[in-house]
């Protein structure tokens, strides 16, 4: 289950569906993932799919994981992310090995208890947690070179874009039935934004949202 064999197996799954950052492949090689689960589902750790944590939620495939990390990478240096959705706190961890300080948000609390334990068993100590609304980032902490979100809002919060830091990228799914992934990123420090359209993807949503 977590011999190095099975984790290298999932490392050359990604290479053939194109993921080619070696700092991202080297992350992905490294962290346990069978710890972000259950120990019923600890076996299927690092089969390329999705799996339930409980609580309507998912861990995310990894080749989605690689995948918004690279796209994240490949247009910004970022030092200072903010994650939408810590879940499990995979893709959490993913980022804490990439860049300075990862700030996360969740709505459910047992999930972030949980998550927050793991990054203590694992010696994360650049990642700041918080029990929140993702609609709404985290303002406190802005702004952020980058923001990832796990989950799928219908339309882009425009919270987020504003919390964005001068030539930031945002890298989210959009969509309900159907979900596109998207890249949005700041032109300079303008109110100017250009978004692209990446994949076809398939996440939870972004729930909440109303005004505080």
């Amino acid at each position: 289950m977590t011999s190095q064999r099975t984790r290298e197996r999932l490392v050359q799954r990604l290479v053939e569906q194109g993921i080619s950052n070696q700092q991202v492949l080297g992350v992905m090689r490294m962290i346990p993932r069978h710890l972000f689960l259950d120990e019923a589902l600890a076996h299927r750790a690092y089969e390329d799919t999705a799996l339930p944590i409980g609580y309507s939620q998912t861990l995310s495939q990894p080749y989605i994981v690689a995948r918004m990390t690279e796209i994240l990478l490949s247009v910004i240096k970022p030092k200072r992310v903010l994650e939408i959705g810590t879940g499990s706190g995979f893709q959490t961890a993913v980022l804490a090995q990439l860049v300075s300080r990862v700030y996360s948000v969740e709505r459910i609390e047992p999930l972030l208890s949980k998550a927050q334990q793991r990054f203590r068993e694992l010696g994360l100590r650049n990642i700041t947690a918080d029990l929140s609304d993702g609609h709404f980032g985290w303002p406190r902490h802005a702004p952020f070179d980058g923001i990832i979100s796990c989950a799928a809002p219908q339309q882009i919060p425009p919270q987020l874009l504003a919390q964005l830091a001068p030539d930031g990228a945002l890298v989210i799914p959009v969509g309900g039935d159907l979900q596109e992934l998207c890249l949005v990123q700041r032109r300079g420090d303008s109110e100017e934004f250009v978004e692209q359209r990446i994949e076809p993807v398939k996440f939870v949503p972004l729930l909440g949202g109303v005004s505080r």
